[in-house]
């Protein structure tokens, strides 16, 4: 061994939180490659399809908490289902699908009532289209458009005040299939 006046242990530390720092550094989701680990609670979505990152066979199954984890964000916007400016708290869909590790061109999302609805990944990636968990403070139950509610920013953007998304907004949400 070489020896060059200098204990190289010295600076593991210091190199080691440099890569964090610079992994953090990246733009990557927070989570976005970790383990998913396993619902503890009820699971209120189930994402399938073509996806990297699974926690029962095939599937990515989450309850509350665990989409919580992924970072919540709030949007305040009309919408074309409710009178007025309301408040909703919730995932992005685009931390979603990094989070699961998807692959595909469109999102076929399944409401608890059967109403399925085509939505492209790049509403995903173009808007900040919210999974709404909270509406207007409150936890959003079936009986109120929850578990789940697609919310798209549509004060912030005039295009998404046509039909085509407002039929994107679906609400009880419990099932995506990627493709």
């Amino acid at each position: 061994m070489v020896n060059f006046g200098f204990d190289f242990r010295k600076l593991i530390g210091p190199v080691v939180a440099a890569v964090v720092v610079a992994l953090a550094a990246t733009g990557i989701p927070r989570n976005a490659a970790a383990d998913l680990g396993q619902p503890s609670g009820k699971v209120i979505l189930t994402v399938s399809g073509k996806i990297s990152q699974t926690n029962v066979g095939d599937e990515a199954r989450f309850d509350r908490a665990m989409l919580e984890e992924i970072g919540m964000q709030t949007m305040k916007t009309s919408n074309p289902f409710e009178t007025g400016m309301h408040t909703f708290e919730g995932i992005l869909l685009n931390d979603l699908l990094q989070r699961v590790g998807a692959t595909g061109e469109t999102l076929v999302a399944y409401a608890l009532d059967g109403y399925a609805i085509e939505i492209p990944v790049s509403d995903a990636t173009t808007y900040p289209v919210l999974l709404a968990l909270i509406w207007n403070g409150r936890e959003m139950g079936v009986r109120n458009k929850g578990p789940i509610w697609v919310i798209y920013p549509i004060d912030a953007f005039e295009e998404l005040k046509d039909e085509e998304f407002s039929s994107r907004s679906i609400w009880q949400l419990e099932r995506i299939v990627v493709e």
